[in-house]
């Protein structure tokens, strides 16, 4: 399928968010891109501040709209807030962990290192980066020397990242457990997940 492979600090510039990292471009133009960019001041309708926060989390997970549409349709069938269960199962999928982990620099390393084969869950290699884990999944990484050495690398890149209190890494064996579902507040989301919801129900 398809990925977005444009200008990133365009699409950071576009929300005025750093969706794919820290930017030092961004913090100089803190305004959107184009000839008329620091000239905006338009207001924004409630569609579009939807549209907004959709595609906020949509470039910042890397999925394509038909994915994100059927995220967004699996979370309302699930008990409880919709837009929290759409946060849950976007965390959660597999190559989101193995960039928590530190195992990739980026999500879009880490989707390529579950496409490529180097990951595993629960000890049998799995290359779906949509592969939705659960509590106790454990995600390593494949004993091979190729493997390895790509996934210490990254960690020794990761360090400034913090892997989050809801996933258990050990560095030694270069594998980390899902220890439960993440909440809202561990999450804390880029964009508001309750205009997502609102945008789609209209």
């Amino acid at each position: 399928m398809a990925r977005y492979t444009g200008p990133r600090v365009r699409i950071s510039r576009r929300f005025g968010v750093p969706i794919f990292g820290p930017s030092k471009s961004l913090d100089r133009r803190n305004y959107p891109p184009g000839v008329h960019g620091p000239k905006t001041r338009r207001k924004l309708t409630d569609y579009a501040l939807g549209l907004m926060e959709k595609q906020k989390l949509r470039y910042y997970y890397g999925l394509m709209e038909r994915q994100f549409r059927r995220v967004y349709e699996q979370a309302l069938r699930r008990r409880g807030v919709t837009g929290e269960q759409m946060l849950q199962i976007l965390e959660t999928r597999l190559d989101n962990v193995v960039y928590h982990l530190g195992f990739a620099t980026t999500r879009a390393a880490a989707r390529q290192m579950v496409t490529h084969g180097h990951i595993t869950v629960n000890g049998r290699k799995v290359n779906v980066p949509s592969y939705a884990l659960k509590v106790h999944d454990v995600v390593g990484v494949r004993p091979h020397n190729v493997s390895r050495q790509l996934a210490m690398r990254n960690l020794e890149l990761s360090t400034s990242r913090a892997v989050p209190g809801w996933l258990s890494l050990e560095k030694d064996d270069l594998k980390g457990v899902v220890l439960r579902i993440p909440t809202r507040d561990e999450i804390n989301p880029i964009a508001n997940e309750q205009a997502v919801v609102e945008f789609y129900s209209r």
